[in-house]
């Protein structure tokens, strides 16, 4: 069976770029924090996956079926109504941490919040860093000790 190519890749566009984009200042500024949460928790400088993905550190992940591929470590994305999230161990171990959340949903690995106000930031970190700890085995690089602005 053929590999097929992933859809959402690596850009080179700048986050800042976009994140110019975004529309709504408090949006964007809510970007901004999920930016600066993400690079503390994996060491790493967000990368553009596609459209509208930001994306921090890089691990590899493989299916049965043999196919697979490399994905961030964590992500977000500022989608029309919420803010998407990524956290790709899911949440079956943070039922503790999501009591304590505020206003979210969530999807297999996806957090949506409206915004960042409706959360405590805190636990909202502590659920990042754990996403990150979780994935370090399947890590491609190690995580630098400090994101160089």
């Amino acid at each position: 069976m053929a590999q097929s190519t992933p859809k959402t890749v690596p850009t080179g566009v700048p986050v800042a770029s976009f994140l110019a984009t975004v529309a709504d200042p408090a949006r964007r500024a809510d970007c901004e924090t999920l930016v600066s949460l993400m690079e503390a928790a994996t060491g790493e400088r967000g990368q553009m996956w596609g459209g509208a993905l930001v994306g921090f550190g890089l691990f590899r992940y493989h299916y049965a079926s043999g196919q697979g591929g490399d994905w961030p470590v964590v992500a977000f994305s500022p989608r029309k109504t919420d803010l998407s999230v990524y956290i790709m161990p899911g949440f079956e171990r943070h039922a503790d941490l999501l009591q304590r959340l505020g206003r979210h949903k969530t999807g297999k690995s996806c957090l949506y919040l409206k915004r960042l106000a409706d959360v405590d930031i805190d636990v909202l970190r502590q659920l990042i860093e754990a996403s990150v700890a979780a994935m370090a085995p399947q890590r491609l690089f190690p995580p630098k000790k400090e994101v160089q602005k």
